[in-house]
């Protein structure tokens, strides 16, 4: 996705150097968040979609989003999703591309990876300790509207998959 062909490299000093993400300054001016790649994973079953419940501390705030995490070194978009999806929601399958999208272009250099499931059977996959997760299936239109409404919090992937959804369902 990232093409700099026509770009030249800019001056980049480093602020912090974190586990998955740096600060940066570019040519003295902006300051960017390197983040590693992520992966969110959209699963349906008719017009039920599935999500994981968890606290995000960025936000002090319980979100519903779509199976996601980082794309670790040394593995391909697709791979990060097949052991997120077997890791968070014990399942694998057929994944397919719907697209990529940088989370915010404006501050961040996050490219983030929308898959698709399909042919969905149990995998197994040792859970990230760190995480407390909840599976959660909800009706598609269900969960656009409590985002909509804001009672529910979620991440950009997600708003993302629940509007691919909806199209391809045909609701609103």
């Amino acid at each position: 996705m990232r093409s700099r062909a026509s770009v030249r490299e800019p001056r980049r000093e480093v602020l912090y150097q974190g586990r998955i993400v740096n600060l940066v300054r570019l040519d003295g001016r902006w300051e960017v968040a390197e983040h590693q790649p992520g992966v969110a994973i959209l699963v349906l079953e008719g017009r039920q979609v599935l999500g994981v419940r968890q606290e995000r501390p960025a936000t002090g705030l319980r979100t519903w989003e779509l199976p996601a995490g980082l794309v670790d070194a040394g593995e391909t978009p697709e791979q990060a999703a097949h052991r997120e999806l077997a890791e968070e929601a014990g399942l694998g399958g057929r994944l397919e591309l719907i697209t990529s999208m940088y989370s915010s272009p404006g501050f961040t250099d996050e490219l983030l990876y929308l898959f698709e499931a399909a042919d969905l059977e149990p995998a197994h996959a040792q859970a990230d300790e760190t995480e407390e997760l909840e599976l959660a299936w909800l009706d598609v239109q269900a969960a656009w509207d409590a985002v909509r409404n804001g009672t529910m919090a979620t991440s950009s992937p997600t708003l993302v998959g629940l509007g691919y959804a909806l199209a391809r369902l045909g609701l609103k």
